[in-house]
């Protein structure tokens, strides 16, 4: 499920692009956002899919080795071990994966060649290897090296990864938020686990985090004026438009947030936007924003600004 940082992530995505398009339409704005949220959803459904289809491909290809012309005895009489994987048989059978697959037309259907070279990366594998031979055979077993293999050779598979940033502009970077999930899913199920066992939501609380990511997008946009003249009223050597635009775009937001979301202590908020300039902005830009923003909110303690609720929040 998406943390609160992934999602100031997505809002800060979708206001980049609400900034530099030429009619700023706010609800078509708001539109796009959740969209690029929910299609986060659509990726995690993909990596689920993913194993189903090792699977499929696996079982189809041992079936073609049986109708070769001369085929040989360990083709006529395959180990099955991979194929009668219990923990894959298990999802294959969970409604809600068949569900989320059927409505969001998901498929590896025409990928076969691209999920055969995985699958034979997987083969030449120690894990593999060991796993087809391995004394102990339960359920945990099975699920254990799915895991495993997961891990190791499906999680950051070059050309999956290719193929989902053809797909959409932003899965290059949620794949990382996506993979930690797949793996809590896998380990969520148990050998009694029924075909109506639930999958992981998106969000953490779907209500409060809806409300959270409206409100940010919505205000920051609203009070972009306001929010850009503090900025420049405290970078008066730089014009604000020199300024690296993510850094801007940051400082904005974090403004609106510290000045608009009561519940949320400041200094969360400044760590949390400190530790996203890292990933999306210089090298140079955390040290630029904690500066201009501990200025700002001195300001906005002294001229008594800050509308926090509880103990500890405006610190």
């Amino acid at each position: 499920m998406l943390n609160r940082r992934y999602l100031r992530i997505k809002v800060m995505q979708a206001l980049y692009g609400f900034f530099q398009s030429d009619t700023q339409d706010l609800a078509r704005g708001e539109r796009d956002l959740f969209n690029g949220i929910d299609k986060i959803y659509d990726l995690y459904i993909y990596q689920l899919a993913l194993l189903l289809e090792l699977h499929h491909v696996a079982t189809t290809v041992s079936e073609d080795a049986k109708e070769k012309h001369l085929p040989t005895d360990a083709e006529l009489n395959p180990n099955l071990r991979f194929i009668e994987n219990r923990f894959i048989k298990q999802l294959a059978e969970n409604i809600h994966l068949k569900r989320e697959m059927n409505n969001r037309k998901i498929n590896w259907n025409n990928e076969f060649e691209l999920v055969r070279k995985m699958l034979n990366a997987i083969k030449a594998s120690d894990q593999y290897k060991a796993y087809m031979i391995a004394e102990t055979d339960t359920y945990k077993t099975d699920r254990s090296f799915i895991l495993e293999m997961f891990k190791e050779f499906i999680a950051d598979y070059e050309l999956v990864n290719h193929l989902y940033e053809e797909k959409n502009l932003h899965w290059g970077d949620d794949i990382y938020v996506v993979n930690p999930m797949i793996v809590k899913t896998i380990e969520s199920f148990k050998e009694e686990s029924a075909p109506d066992f639930t999958l992981l939501p998106l969000y953490k609380d779907r209500e409060e985090d809806e409300e959270f990511v409206k409100d940010l997008f919505r205000q920051t946009a609203i009070r972009n004026a306001d929010n850009e003249k503090l900025i420049g009223d405290k970078t008066k050597n730089w014009e604000v438009d020199r300024i690296a635009l993510m850094d801007v775009l940051l400082m904005k937001m974090a403004i609106t947030e510290v000045l608009h979301f009561s519940s949320i202590p400041v200094k969360v908020t400044l760590n949390e936007f400190i530790e996203i300039s890292k990933m999306y902005s210089t090298p140079k830009s955390k040290v630029f924003i904690n500066g201009i923003l501990d200025k700002l909110i001195a300001d906005f303690k002294r001229d008594n600004m800050l509308n926090k609720m509880g103990r500890g929040l405006m610190e």
